[in-house]
């Protein structure tokens, strides 16, 4: 079985501005640089003819680059409920166009629908007892970060491999965008 997702990689400098922000929050698990990216569609747990079926539809991509834009700091869940906190992605129109081509080519590849609206962002920490007012304190620290766009040329299928110290991520594919 492969534990898969597809997903826009990072450009390097905006992984390390994202990175730098991080720390100060007790009970927060922080992704390692290398593991920023925003995910356009979670698959999880697929055998390796499902995986093969789900690459021969993402080969048949064909939707044009679009520009990301990382603004702002949210979290994910309520009060001590809370579970994640990203950094937000502007939601525009070709983005989601491009989220929906993705979801339709998964779910050709027969990967069960997504039952979640698609929310663009990027995980910085994974909270578990993480005292709620540094949390808060660090959204609003950092409410006003605005990266420079940039134009998401490529879609990744990466595998996703649990570790002790936290997911191991590996491109499988990549999927080049229309740039003309």
């Amino acid at each position: 079985m492969l534990r898969l997702f597809v997903a826009i990689p990072l450009p390097e400098s905006l992984r390390r501005a994202l990175v730098l922000l991080g720390g100060g929050i007790p009970g927060a698990s922080w992704v390692a640089e290398d593991n920023l990216h925003l995910t356009l569609r979670f698959i999880g747990e697929v055998d390796e003819g499902t995986a093969a079926d789900i690459d021969e539809e993402l080969i048949g991509l064909q939707v044009p680059a679009v520009e990301v834009q990382v603004a702002g700091m949210g979290q994910f869940g309520e009060g001590e409920r809370a579970r994640l906190l990203y950094a937000a992605v502007a939601r525009t129109p070709e983005l989601v166009h491009l989220q929906e081509r993705v979801e339709a080519a998964v779910a050709r590849g027969g990967s069960p629908a997504e039952k979640r609206k698609f929310a663009p962002h990027v995980t910085l920490a994974r909270l578990k007892g993480a005292a709620m007012p540094r949390v808060q304190a660090f959204i609003a620290a950092h409410s006003l970060f605005r990266a420079p766009p940039f134009i998401a040329d490529r879609v990744v299928l990466y595998s996703s491999h649990l570790a002790r110290d936290g997911a191991i991520y590996r491109a499988e594919a990549d999927y080049p965008l229309r740039t003309w």
